[in-house]
């Protein structure tokens, strides 16, 4: 025992100090990261609902603008409906000429 104790330079008791120190440090920086992904976490939910309530609002400007668009008398308007329809005649045209 008394060789042991020789070739250690530190006492047992501060290499189990020094122990308990590293586990509690390393114990508060684990709590840190655990908080830092909850809040991460949180604010991310909160935008995801954000994003939706915009989603809504956006589709119910859609929706008016669709039952306006709809109910619109374009003759009313001053339009007119076409006297022809001409349609371009469609050719095959190649990229490789």
């Amino acid at each position: 025992m008394r060789n042991l104790a020789h070739r250690l330079p530190y006492s047992a008791t501060a290499l189990c100090f020094g122990a308990i120190a590293i586990l509690a440090v390393t114990y508060i920086g684990l709590i840190a990261v655990v908080m830092s992904y909850a809040a991460l976490t949180v604010e991310f939910s909160q935008s995801v609902r954000n994003n939706g309530t915009a989603v809504a609002v956006l589709e119910q400007q859609y929706l008016a603008t669709m039952v306006q668009i709809t109910k619109t008398d374009y003759a009313a308007a001053g339009y007119a409906a076409p006297r022809a329809k001409v349609f371009v005649p469609a050719k095959s045209v190649t990229a490789l000429r």
